[in-house]
């Protein structure tokens, strides 16, 4: 038992030490170099330079806490569907929840921008929960007519791909030039992210979290198999309802700010099982949001480094890294059952 504490915490550490790197290290580093010494001034309230000033308060910090609430939030909402479905390969990107309401937040911004409103972050979050919930309830439709995994993998994959193409098609025709612009969210990325956005998405990510928390026990035992789960007296059907709630609400906020991410809901619950040798909801919540939070800002860091001024899409660069982990994860498994 003392053996697994420390492992626990040793791995708490690391992904803490991780976090601060990375959030150190995405202050500093863009086209307008800024030195350790002189974030830290900044914070102080001592800085000097007025642009660097400018360029951590109101551009990168922003960002940096959207990465990891965002990317928190869609790796506890990747476990959560894990938990669902009882299959590491589940995920709001993989099952098209992320699709679907990437789509539904694509024409209520083109329907607010042609009629010269202004469409503000709750209607967005609105938005996008509508979409993944209709996702949702195809893939839970799926699932009553199927028993075979893998035939739900394979719609939720197509009902994404269809999802994409009528965003894409919505996109490409509209008129506003404005509207046109909005391939680049559909892509995913973190610009533009506001001090507005930040309090918006961290009163709904901290509510969402909390509660998935609250939901450790009964998700343990449901783990163990929904008979079980039944035995020690967890209402079954009330807890899946709130695992669909949970999970959409979270993928929602994703998609609503930084668009739709591919792979963080997957790789990094798997990771983390990892670090961690434990599934246990209690200790894997805390962790997926970490560990999301670590892996989109390496990959955010990347995408706006790497080829800078140029900054490529963050679910490109999310899909680079997670892919193999990915595809490691279904050849262990697959070895495992021979």
């Amino acid at each position: 038992m003392r053996r697994e504490a420390k492992r626990y915490t040793v791995a708490f550490v690391i992904l803490a030490v991780l976090l601060v790197s990375f959030v150190v290290w995405n202050l500093n580093a863009g086209s307008y170099g800024i030195s350790v010494a002189q974030v830290m001034q900044i914070f102080l309230g001592n800085g000097s330079d007025a642009t660097a000033s400018r360029v951590v308060w109101d551009i990168r910090l922003p960002r940096v806490l959207a990465a990891i609430l965002l990317g928190g939030a869609l790796s506890v909402a990747g476990f959560l569907l894990q938990t669902f479905f009882a299959n590491p390969i589940a995920g709001p990107f993989v099952l098209g929840i992320s699709s679907g309401a990437k789509l539904v937040v694509a024409m209520t911004m083109i329907l607010f921008l042609q009629r010269g409103l202004l469409s503000n972050s709750v209607v967005m979050i609105a938005a996008a929960f509508v979409g993944a919930m209709l996702s949702m309830a195809f893939v839970l439709l799926v699932a009553r007519k199927v028993r075979s995994m893998s035939i739900l993998i394979i719609c939720g994959i197509m009902i994404g791909y269809i999802c994409s193409a009528l965003t894409d098609f919505a996109v490409t025709f509209a008129d506003d030039a404005n509207i046109v612009n909005l391939h680049n969210w559909s892509m995913g990325s973190f610009s533009g992210i506001t001090w507005s956005n930040v309090r918006v998405m961290a009163v709904t990510v901290g509510v969402a979290l909390v509660w998935a928390f609250l939901l450790s026990k009964p998700m343990g035992a449901f783990q163990l198999g929904e008979g079980y789960a039944l035995s020690v007296g967890v209402n079954v059907r009330r807890f899946r309802v709130e695992l669909i709630l949970l999970s959409s609400v979270l993928s929602a906020c994703v998609t609503a700010f930084a668009g739709p991410i591919s792979f963080v809901g997957i790789a990094v619950p798997h990771l983390i099982r990892s670090l961690f040798g434990s599934a246990k909801p209690i200790l894997i919540i805390p962790g997926c949001f970490l560990g999301g939070g670590v892996f989109c800002l390496f990959c955010d860091l990347i995408a706006r480094t790497v080829f800078a001024p140029v900054e490529l899409s963050i679910s490109s660069v999310t899909a680079l890294f997670g892919a193999p982990v990915v595809i490691y994860m279904m050849i262990r498994r697959q070895t495992k059952r021979t």
